[in-house]
């Protein structure tokens, strides 16, 4: 990965931009345009980071031309395609601002509606996801499986977020930071933020049609979600009652090791066996006993650190 326009002595930045792209060249110069006319008004310190995802046309070299006269533009670049999600961490992960916006590179959606969102965000929410009122795509190979894809979610998750689909969605940045992304889990983003407390907020927003290129996506991403929705299910419940879960583990894993002393004896087997098998169910069982109290103290440690943002606004310091 390389890294252009490096961080040179700018003010503290406000706003963080992400957006990954791939193969994006036609569509980069129109949103660079679109971002700056959103975001200039506002008269708040901001940085873009496009983070290019092993592009094979001039996505990189244009945007490159466009961050030699605008220093806000810093480029990431993947040495070959890793997919959506980890493009998306490496821009946060070199995300500076207080409040940090991830969105497409393909113009759909529409930078206009940043502004709505970090107002959206003041009103005490922790994350702002953007809804697709009009959404301009195919309804079959779309829209479809995009609605049974969020009913689905929304079901397993408790979390009943309209579009989990939408890439624009605003955060403040402590937060996203500690939300692990892995896979193609962007996508579950504000079920990741459960364990941590956070408070979301759904928005309408608006939707364009594709201008340019081809779209990355099709049908067999459905497989994708499905698995990743599974991981999702078993995060959460550990991660709301970390100890317990572990606990619970452990209990089984001692109820293993009695059941098999006693499956052991009535077969006439040598001590040696059962001590083996105390051994082993024991030291699972005190490993996993362990494993939850260092959990347990992570997760309270980390949701007292960011949560709730008290934060005054008026007065951020």
């Amino acid at each position: 990965m390389t890294e252009t326009a490096p961080y040179a002595t700018a003010p503290q930045i406000d706003i963080s931009i992400c957006v990954p792209v791939y193969n994006e060249e036609d569509s980069v110069g129109p949103m660079y345009a679109a971002i700056t006319a959103a975001l200039d008004p506002l008269g708040r310190p901001y940085e873009m980071i496009f983070v290019d995802d092993g592009s094979s046309d001039e996505t990189v070299l244009r945007l490159e031309q466009i961050a030699v006269g605008d220093p806000r533009l810093t480029l990431v670049c993947f040495q070959r395609n890793y997919g959506q999600t980890a493009a998306m961490t490496a821009g946060i992960e070199h995300a500076r601002g207080r409040y940090l916006v991830t969105m497409d590179g393909d113009l759909q959606n529409d930078p206009a509606d940043i502004p709505m969102m970090l107002e959206k965000l003041k009103e005490g929410y922790d994350l702002v996801v953007g809804w697709r009122i009009k959404r301009q795509d195919k309804f079959l190979s779309r829209k479809l499986p995009s609605k049974i894809a969020n009913w689905l979610i929304g079901k397993v998750t408790g979390l009943p977020i309209r579009d989990n689909g939408c890439s624009l969605k605003v955060y403040h940045g402590e937060l996203i930071k500690q939300v692990p992304l892995y896979s193609d889990m962007h996508r579950f983003i504000p079920a990741m933020t459960i364990p941590l407390g956070a408070r979301v907020a759904q928005v309408g927003v608006r939707h364009h049609a594709r201008r340019f290129g081809t779209s990355k996506y099709g049908l067999s991403r459905v497989f994708k979600v499905l698995l990743d929705l599974l991981s999702i299910k078993t995060l959460l419940l550990f991660a709301r009652n970390p100890l317990s879960s572990f606990l619970r583990l452990a209990a089984a894993a001692a109820l293993c090791a009695v059941f098999s002393i006693l499956l052991i004896r009535s077969q006439g087997y040598p001590a040696v066996v059962e001590m083996a098998v105390v051994g082993l169910f024991g030291s699972l069982s005190l490993y996993l006993v362990l494993l939850g109290l260092i959990s347990a103290v992570t997760f309270h440690e980390t949701q007292s650190r960011l949560l709730p943002h008290a934060v005054d606004e008026e007065n951020p310091n």
